[in-house]
């Protein structure tokens, strides 16, 4: 199955919330006022959200206006994919020997509870042992034994090493000290640390994911080279409150959108690119251990509006 046909089948409630609403007036070659109007409530339901709203509808009348042969399916996809696309980032871990570079390449995986922060660590772990790289997961989240267990889990299904905390409520940046420093004694490629799911509205708990990320500094030089923000797809504009958290918080690198597999919400990829400018770099169509793929803006605008 193709990238756009999974993408499609992902965003399939979003696509006939937006259809269902705005129907024929997709063929329209121009926009009146009704459509526009009509165009509004789709997408605002959609939790595109209305500044990104207004900025689509903007970018689709300027197409419109400059090519005579595009129908407003069209021109809504190209202002998507424009609006997605305006920022990139890939979630790549750096070749050995690059200029600059020090073993090992270190992620940080941060959200709130739910989002599937555990279940991509471990994704992401399996697909890179398979490639041949040595991959350690450090299960940083100390305030939940599941959380643990379940890291530990996949970890066995992926065949990586892990470190987990010596005790419940252990200090989470001890935790991650350990495991960067036992990976850089066992020139370990890739470290993944699973974060705590913190409520973005509790400070006292982002300062703590800031003391993470400090520590990560100085066990090893430039960590962590990449912070994900994982978010719940199903939650909406939700989760646009959380990834302006997030970011005054940490440097996020870009977002991993999970859960893109039959939710009617998932125009926040839209409204959070547009709103704050963030890259989205993977996305999760599924439970499976394979079900996630590098985010590519083309193939989610046309999954979108098609």
């Amino acid at each position: 199955m193709s990238l756009w046909d999974r993408f499609r089948r992902g965003l399939t409630r979003t696509r006939d919330a937006l259809t269902s609403v705005v129907g024929a007036a997709l063929g329209k070659r121009a926009l009146d006022p009704a459509t526009v109007e009509a165009l509004e409530h789709a997408l605002l339901a959609a939790d595109v959200g209305p500044a990104t709203t207004e900025r689509l509808i903007a970018e689709a009348r300027k197409a419109l206006d400059r090519d005579a042969s595009l129908d407003l399916r069209a021109a809504l996809e190209r202002g998507a994919a424009s609006l997605v696309g305006a920022n990139r980032a890939t979630f790549a871990p750096r070749a050995p020997g690059e200029a600059g570079y020090e073993k090992p390449w270190v992620a940080l995986l941060v959200g709130v509870n739910g989002v599937g922060k555990t279940t991509f660590a471990g994704k992401l772990a399996a697909s890179y042992s398979r490639a041949g790289q040595r991959t350690l997961l450090v299960a940083a989240d100390t305030f939940r034994a599941a959380a643990t267990e379940q890291l530990d889990v996949w970890a066995g299904r992926a065949g990586v090493e892990i470190v987990r905390p010596g005790a419940h409520g252990a200090d989470p940046a001890a935790v991650v000290h350990d495991g960067l420093s036992a990976a850089r004694a066992r020139g370990t490629d890739i470290v993944l640390i699973d974060t705590a799911g913190r409520l973005h509205t509790k400070h006292n708990l982002m300062n703590e994911l800031q003391k993470v990320a400090r520590v990560c500094a100085r066990v090893v030089p430039g960590a962590p080279h990449h912070v994900l923000l994982v978010l719940d797809g199903t939650q909406g504009l939700n989760g646009l409150a959380q990834a302006r958290a997030f970011t005054g918080a940490v440097p996020v690198t870009s977002l991993a959108v999970t859960k893109l597999d039959g939710t009617s919400r998932g125009g926040v990829v839209l409204a959070i690119a547009g709103e704050l400018g963030l890259p989205v770099s993977l996305v999760g169509l599924g439970e499976g251990i394979d079900d996630w793929q590098a985010f590519d803006a083309e193939a989610y605008a046309k999954g979108l509006f098609e």
